[in-house]
């Protein structure tokens, strides 16, 4: 396969999304294979990866690739708090032979590492292992399920209004490595990419395919998501006036939220994100839809003000273009919007 497969021919007319699969992501989920994320991510929460990811972890550590100067540097650069959006942008920031940088190397980035990533690359045969039968069916078809449910799935002009034009190409690349639990969101010069697992299943049982009907949401939720805040990131730190005016006044978010996002900007951001794909899912999709994730935020994330935020966000999508012009000046007002929200419907 070539470092980066592109969608099929398709009718493109109905998206806006890309989808596409990249050898540098690929590369960097085999050697997080070999470290102990995999270990460490089911402690945090029991999970059935992928047949394709489990037979990576086994035949890369049977191969004695464990041991390897690009899995025990990645071990330590995880270990020093660098996150995998680091990681996986790091990658895509490199041209493939070599993994070479184009431009200057991130501070944690240590001497020669990118290095042994390329010669991992060569001395774990990967080219071959992912050529392989039944590996190569099994990432073609994760390309094939993924390209089909998101072939009339378009995401800019909703995000128009909270963002303008958004001029990057959106990208998602289906992941069946690792990490096999949750998405991870790059930003190049040029791309918003998602990093999207297949959605997992029940207990021992393989996650389902891409295209699995009562699933595809899940992969819609992930990429908007990581789109979201990738965006919002930008957005902010360019707004930075209007977040510190509208930070003097605080989230009325639980103690639960506020331990987990402890600054204003990671509070308004993580309650956003929500907000935003809870009213795509229903504007785009069905109510059930909607009422289905929302019904997961609140259990499992504990985002107990879901409600009223969307009954915010609302407000401001049918007033922009006429109260509101751009989000930086609806900050200020949210928080207190979001008060008398949270007494009017509740949480």
């Amino acid at each position: 396969m070539p470092n980066s497969i592109p969608v099929p021919d398709a009718d493109m007319s109905q998206t806006d999304v890309t989808v596409t699969l990249d050898d540098r992501i690929r590369l960097f989920s085999a050697i997080l294979a070999a470290t102990d994320y995999p270990q460490r991510s089911q402690e945090r929460k029991r999970y059935h990866a992928s047949p394709h990811a489990r037979a990576t972890l086994k035949y890369l550590a049977e191969a004695d690739h464990n041991n390897h100067p690009a899995v025990t540097g990645m071990q330590a650069l995880l270990d020093a708090g660098v996150t995998l959006e680091a990681l996986f942008g790091l990658a895509m920031g490199c041209e493939f032979h070599g993994m070479t940088l184009r431009d200057s190397p991130p501070a944690w980035l240590p001497n020669g590492w990118l290095g042994t990533t390329w010669d991992f690359y060569q001395k774990a045969s990967l080219a071959q292992w992912w050529a392989s039968s039944p590996h190569d069916k099994a990432w073609e078809d994760a390309l094939t399920q993924t390209r089909k449910i998101f072939a009339e799935v378009s995401f800019k002009a909703f995000l128009k209004p909270f963002f303008g034009d958004v001029q990057e190409t959106l990208v998602v690349m289906p992941n069946i490595s690792y990490p096999a639990e949750t998405e991870v969101g790059v930003r190049t010069s040029t791309q918003l990419i998602s990093i999207v697992p297949p959605p997992l299943a029940w207990g021992e049982s393989n996650p389902w395919p891409y295209d699995e009907e009562t699933n595809v949401t899940i992969s819609y939720r992930a990429a908007l998501a990581q789109y979201s805040r990738l965006l919002l990131e930008v957005y902010l730190a360019q707004n930075a006036d209007k977040v510190a005016e509208a930070s003097k006044k605080d989230l009325p978010v639980t103690d639960q939220i506020r331990e987990k996002y402890p600054t204003w900007v990671e509070q308004f951001t993580a309650l956003f994100i929500s907000g935003a794909v809870s009213i795509y899912l229903e504007d785009h999709f069905s109510k059930p839809e909607a009422n289905a994730f929302e019904l997961m935020e609140r259990k499992v994330r504990g985002m107990t003000l879901l409600g009223a935020t969307i009954s915010v966000m609302r407000r401001y999508i049918n007033e922009y273009g006429n109260r509101y012009h751009s989000l930086a000046d609806f900050l200020s007002i949210f928080p207190t919007q979001l008060r008398v929200a949270k007494k009017i419907v509740g949480n």
